[in-house]
C-alpha cells in the first residue's frame, strides 16, 4: 500500500526566532525533518510532500531538497495566505498563515492516498512511524473516515523556554478520540502544567493527559472536510489578524458531528522539538546520543 507523509514546514517560527525548518541538528547538518523522512522511509513510507511557505521556495527548491538520494520521490506545494475557497478574497492587513488546517489543505491536489501528517520541527520517533503506517495500510481497504493519531503524555512535550501549543485529548475506553481542545498557551508555573484562556484565567492541567503533537493519519477525504469547516471559520475570523484553523480544530468538529472516528495510537518513543532558541541545545544533545548508539549513521544521505 503507497502511503505518503505531508511535512507541515511553513510555519514562521516566531517563537524560535528563524526558519528552524533548515536548521541543521545533526552532526553532519540534518535537520530534524531528515531524520523524520529517514525513519519514515524505513517504516514503509514511498513519498514525501512538504507544505513550504513562498519565501521558503529557492531555497528549499535549489538545496535543501537536492540533499536526497534520487530514488526518494519528495515533492512540494506551497502555502499561501491568499489561497482561499472562492467567494473569499485577502483581508488588509493580513501576514500570519491561516494554521495548520488550511497548511494540510495546500497539498489537495497532490495527494490522493492515505497519508500522514507531521511537523518539520518535530522529533517522532521510528516506531511512531511504524505504527502509523500499519493503521494506514489496514485504513486503505475499510475505506473513508477512519482517521488516526499519535498521541505522547502532556509532560514530556513542555518547553522549559516559555509556552507551547498542545491539542488535548480526550479519550474513551475502546482507544476513540472524543474530542480534542488547542490550547496555544500552555506553559510550566511553580512546578505545575497549566494553560491561559482567552480571558487571561489560568487553570491546572494533569501531566498524564494525553496530547496531539500533530502526527496524524487520514484518508483523502479529509481534504473535503476542511475546505468546508475552513469557509465557516472564515465566515467568522477573517477580519481576525490572528486567527488560525488548527488540525484539532477541524478533527474535533468531524467527530461531534459523527462524520469520522479517529484511533488515538499510543508509541514507546519520546518526543523531542524546538519550540525556542533555547530548546535547540537539548535537541542537539537527544540526536548526538542517538547517533552514538547506532540509531542513526553520522550521515543519513552520504
Amino acid at each position: 500500500m503507497r502511503s505518503t507523509l505531508l511535512i507541515l514546514a511553513a510555519g514562521m517560527g516566531s517563537r524560535y526566532g528563524g526558519m528552524k525548518q533548515v536548521d541543521p541538528f545533526g552532526p553532519s547538518g540534518e535537520t530534524i525533518t531528515d531524520y523524520s523522512i529517514y525513519d519514515a522511509l524505513h517504516a514503509g513510507f514511498a513519498r514525501f510532500v512538504f507544505v513550504i511557505s513562498p519565501k521558503m521556495e529557492e531555497e528549499f527548491r535549489t538545496s535543501y531538497i537536492k540533499k536526497f538520494p534520487p530514488h526518494l520521490e519528495v515533492d512540494y506545494v506551497i502555502q499561501s495566505i491568499d489561497d482561499l475557497p472562492e467567494g473569499y478574497s485577502l483581508p488588509p492587513g493580513r501576514v500570519k498563515p491561516w494554521g495548520t488546517a488550511h497548511a494540510v489543505m495546500m497539498a489537495r491536489d497532490v495527494i490522493k492516498e492515505p497519508f500522514a501528517v507531521i511537523n518539520a520541527d518535530d522529533y517522532y520517533g521510528r516506531k511512531s512511524y511504524k505504527i502509523m503506517q500499519h493503521f494506514l495500510a489496514q485504513v486503505a481497504k475499510t475505506g473513508a473516515g477512519h482517521h488516526c493519531m499519535v498521541g505522547f503524555e502532556l509532560q514530556k512535550t513542555i518547553s522549559a523556554h516559555g509556552s507551547v501549543a498542545r491539542g488535548i485529548c480526550k479519550v474513551d475506553r475502546k482507544g476513540y478520540l472524543e474530542g480534542m481542545v488547542e490550547r496555544t498557551k500552555i506553559f510550566l508555573q511553580d512546578g505545575n502544567i497549566v494553560f491561559e484562556d482567552e480571558d487571561g484565567s489560568i487553570h491546572l492541567l494533569d501531566p498524564m493527559s494525553t496530547v496531539s503533537m500533530n502526527l496524524f493519519g487520514f484518508t483523502p477525504d479529509f481534504f473535503d472536510h476542511i475546505e468546508k469547516i475552513f469557509k465557516g471559520f472564515l465566515e467568522e475570523n477573517i477580519d481576525n489578524p490572528s486567527a488560525e484553523l488548527f488540525i484539532p480544530y477541524v478533527v474535533d468538529k468531524l467527530i461531534k458531528a459523527g462524520i469520522s472516528k479517529m484511533s488515538v495510537l499510543q508509541t514507546p518513543e519520546s518526543w523531542f522539538g524546538v519550540t525556542y532558541q533555547e530548546d535547540k541545545p537539548k535537541v542537539l544533545a537527544a540526536i548526538q546520543k542517538l547517533v552514538d548508539e547506532g540509531v542513526y549513521p553520522e550521515s543519513l544521505w552520504g
